[in-house]
């Protein structure tokens, strides 16, 4: 179950990053692109640990 939260929590943090590096390239702020591209790097990361868990899960 835990791998679903962390896909779902990933996915949304995917989301968001790439609606602040939008947001950023709209505004010509390279700081906010730079967060966004930061939070979705972190969904990225979420989303391998919830696939992680998923495979770990199935063996155990």
């Amino acid at each position: 179950m835990g791998e679903l939260k962390d896909t779902i929590k990933g996915l949304g943090n995917e989301i968001a990053g790439n609606a602040k590096q939008a947001a950023g390239d709209a505004r010509n702020d390279p700081e906010q692109k730079a967060e966004g591209k930061a939070q979705e790097r972190k969904g990225e990361v979420q989303q391998g640990i919830g696939k992680v868990k998923g495979a770990v899960g199935d063996r155990v």
